[in-house]
């Protein structure tokens, strides 16, 4: 079976490469099952201190697996896989993004987790919750602290060029194909020029400066999320593979068109489940 992520050691820096090239690196259970290897490698070797993500390919990652999750009939990353220590938080160390190409829904959510991006001209990015679920995604423009009009459209999961996200802020550099990796290893060896101690404390403290998603924020988003005909989730991935336009319910009752959760509503609901 041919390897969905290869590593490389270049001193104290592990590449990761994302090898699933066919599919566009999309996310199914053996590309996460490597790369959780790859990632509990960075964390736990005392002789790696920086990490640097990347794709063959066209794509960087296209997200998730469609045709994985038809075969088990539901929606999102299934399947068990180890604890990824870049997914989970674990992962002290600085990661960096060398984005060649596409960077689709949850691969978008990937480079959103790294520290540095440079992209290649001309890659691609989308979220594409709005698409899959019941709520578009909502938080990416407020990690990226974009201009509210620009998190909306991001959120509506319109496609933005990497020429635009370097142009409002969310990419570090933006470099020719040839200039992807050398740019990323460059970046990588001024992290090892800074004293050791700079460099673990910055990069946690700029992790803790990141936005958050309000609380009260988070419990409308989860209630948005259950208010729809779920059985459009799967509909949007089956249309998607079959290449064809999806046939959408929308509501379980056409009411429910008008009966949209609200803030106020939700902040109720959980008030009062303090209180029993």
């Amino acid at each position: 079976m041919m390897e969905t992520v290869i590593t490389k050691r270049h001193g104290p820096v592990l590449l990761v490469q994302m090898n699933r090239p066919e599919r566009l690196n999309a996310l199914g259970v053996q590309l996460r099952t490597e790369l959780a290897e790859a990632f509990t490698e960075l964390r736990d070797d005392p002789d790696l201190e920086v990490g640097v993500y990347t794709g063959t390919g066209r794509a960087f990652c296209a997200g998730e697996d469609m045709k994985e999750s038809i075969r088990a009939g539901a929606p999102g990353l299934g399947g068990a896989v180890p604890a990824n220590p870049f997914m989970n938080g674990t992962l002290a160390k600085p990661m960096i993004a060398a984005i060649n190409g596409f960077a689709m829904g949850g691969g978008f959510a990937l480079v959103e987790r790294t520290d540095l991006r440079v992209a290649v001209r001309g890659a691609i990015f989308e979220t594409s919750e709005a698409k899959r679920w019941l709520l578009g995604g909502y938080s990416h423009g407020l990690f990226a602290q974009l201009p509210h009009p620009i998190a909306t459209e991001m959120a509506l999961g319109f496609r933005f060029t990497a020429e635009r996200l370097y142009e409002v802020g969310f990419l570090n550099r933006l470099v020719d194909a040839d200039e992807l990796l050398p740019t990323a290893f460059e970046m990588a060896d001024h992290l090892m020029t800074l004293p050791p101690a700079s460099r673990v404390n910055t990069v946690y403290m700029m992790r803790q400066m990141r936005p958050q998603v309000p609380a009260d924020m988070s419990r409308l988003a989860a209630a948005l999320h259950d208010h729809g005909d779920k059985s459009d989730l799967m509909e949007s991935r089956k249309a998607f593979a079959e290449k064809r336009a999806p046939q959408f319910k929308g509501w379980l009752d056409p009411a429910d068109r008008y009966r949209t959760p609200t803030m106020e509503s939700v902040t109720r609901q959980w008030q009062e489940s303090q209180d029993d």
